[in-house]
């Protein structure tokens, strides 16, 4: 199936190389040149605009890092709403269920069915294809674009309303950013206490405790001190940001999901928006005095 792509972030790139490897014909188009060159160089064409993408092909993907630029891009000037030939437009982003749902009924206007595809797994599944892949559209649309989602992850039919998809996604970021922020501080408590880092991490994994954070984060980003999972700060911050506007809007109380929040409001403050999300530790590690590192041998 000929496939548009926009949008070449930390997620995108791996997403579109996987697509380009399992033999779908790709347009793709980012506004950084250099990216797009290094998929054209994988056999993509590149377009000019959003607009251009949708000109050339019936199926269109975005991986983008914001609500506006999700919107801009499907329904703003010289974007995928203006384009020939696209019949179906599916966002990959973490926008939230109500963007979703505006995006949505904008395209349907023009005759182009907005589909809610949000992906869960981080760079490691892009890089991999092993991405949950949350999708809410027609359910005749998900049986005919199961081969392109298989090349991504597994796909889920979530349901046939836009907006779904989102919610399913933002109730995983959120238990996701829970785990990190919780797991950050019973690390840093442990090693103040005079735990081994590493004996923790073996201990909790074939524990109750167990979850991604202590499993993937801590041993691959932040006890070695690299931090570089490969998500940022302001992005984890957005997509807790949405789940409590989402709680709010559906009227369900967040207690503990608000904690999460302030939590996550004061890295993307203090460490930046650009930084790892895993540098969220560094905040514990300054209050504590301590720092969750390997122990030099």
């Amino acid at each position: 199936m000929d496939i548009g792509f926009i949008g070449l972030g930390n997620m995108g790139f791996p997403m579109a190389r996987r697509l380009i490897e399992a033999k779908h014909p790709l347009v793709v188009f980012d506004t950084r040149k250099e990216v797009v060159d290094k998929l054209v160089v994988l056999g993509a064409q590149a377009a000019s605009s959003p607009k251009d993408v949708a000109d050339r092909v019936e199926t269109v993907m975005a991986s983008l890092p914001s609500l506006q630029a999700s919107l801009e891009v499907a329904t703003g000037k010289d974007g995928v709403i203006e384009g020939k030939r696209v019949k179906r437009f599916l966002d990959l982003s973490t926008t939230g269920a109500r963007m979703a749902i505006k995006v949505a009924e904008t395209l349907a206007t023009k005759g182009i069915t907005g589909i809610d595809l949000p992906v869960s797994g981080g760079v490691g599944g892009a890089e991999k294809g092993t991405l949950a892949v949350m999708y809410a559209g027609p359910r005749d649309g998900f049986e005919e674009l199961k081969p392109v989602l298989s090349a991504v992850g597994k796909p889920f039919f979530i349901g046939e309303k836009p907006g779904m998809g989102q919610t399913m996604k933002l109730c995983n970021n959120m238990l996701s950013a829970t785990a990190m922020a919780a797991s950050c501080e019973m690390m840093v408590m442990g090693v103040k206490a005079g735990l081994d880092p590493a004996v923790m991490v073996d201990v909790i994994n074939a524990g109750s405790g167990a979850n991604t954070a202590v499993r993937d984060k801590f041993p691959k980003s932040i006890m070695t001190g690299g931090f570089d999972y490969g998500f940022y700060t302001g992005l984890m911050y957005k997509d807790v940001r949405v789940c409590m506007e989402e709680g709010e809007a559906l009227g369900v109380p967040l207690p503990v999901s608000s904690a999460v929040h302030q939590m996550w409001v004061m890295a993307n403050q203090v460490n930046g928006a650009g930084s790892d999300f895993t540098e969220i530790v560094k905040i514990i590690e300054g209050w504590a005095g301590v720092e969750v590192r390997n122990k030099k041998k």
